[in-house]
């Protein structure tokens, strides 16, 4: 009898970046942007979708920030990981499968090496948060997976969910990038829902291009609208982010 052989890996797709302007972008083998950078500011975020992932600073203290463990599960352009690191001067991990992105953040989106405070890497995100190694110690997990076509997420499970809220501190907070114009983002929220409970889930409008952040907390809060306003300013005034104007489109899942 002969040894069937196993099935190789998927092929990841090339890495490649285009400029235009003052802003790079990345790509993977398509014309799809995962990402992106201002030329002349490499560490602010620039698109608006994912300034919004990091609208769980509305929900801590903001002399606290530095103190917190922040992680992305994909890297994408770095904008998260760098955002992290070198503004908000967080401990930061970064998981990442695809060995091009890593080398492409390092050469052209100014991604800098490892070191006491960052970490990242590769490896795949549903065994990474299935793993009881960071269980219980990320204040901050922004989930950004998307495949090379943009299509939909590449983790979107209940399961995945639930052991993403299994990596939280408990008042650590989830952010998701789904598309909100896409017929799977019923059933991605409502499987989010499943996983945090329907009261910790929080969820903006889409943007122009139909991005849509989803927030779940790791024990539900709701804060009334005028600390939720202070707390926007607060992050206006020390980070630059448009906190303010998330309030317009921020809202619960349910009242």
């Amino acid at each position: 009898m002969t040894k069937r052989k196993s099935a190789p890996p998927p092929a990841l797709p090339e890495v490649n970046f285009s400029d235009y302007g003052d802003t790079r972008y990345l790509h993977l083998g398509t014309e799809w942007v995962q990402g992106s950078m201002k030329l002349d500011a490499p560490f602010d975020i620039d698109l608006e979708y994912v300034q919004r992932m990091m609208a769980w600073l509305l929900f801590v203290p903001a002399p606290s920030v530095a103190r917190r463990h922040a992680m992305q599960l994909g890297l994408g352009s770095a904008a998260l990981t760098k955002f992290c690191h070198r503004k908000l001067r967080m401990k930061t991990t970064a998981i990442e499968l695809n060995p091009q992105v890593v080398a492409a953040c390092r050469l052209w989106f100014k991604l800098p090496a490892d070191d006491a405070r960052l970490s990242v890497v590769l490896g795949d995100a549903a065994e990474v948060v299935a793993h009881a190694h960071w269980r219980g110690q990320i204040d901050a997990l922004q989930v950004d997976l998307y495949d090379h076509e943009a299509a939909a997420p590449v983790l979107d499970s209940e399961a995945f969910y639930a052991d993403c809220r299994q990596l939280l501190t408990e008042d650590g907070c989830m952010t998701v990038n789904l598309f909100g114009r896409s017929s799977s983002y019923e059933q991605s929220l409502q499987k989010i829902a499943a996983a945090f409970g329907e009261t910790a889930v929080w969820a903006f409008k889409p943007t122009r291009e139909g991005n849509t952040v989803v927030l779940a907390q790791r024990v539900p809060l709701r804060p009334n609208r005028t600390v939720l306003a202070q707390q926007a300013e607060t992050i206006q005034t020390r980070w630059g982010l448009p906190a303010p104007k998330w309030l317009r489109v921020f809202k619960p899942l349910t009242s």
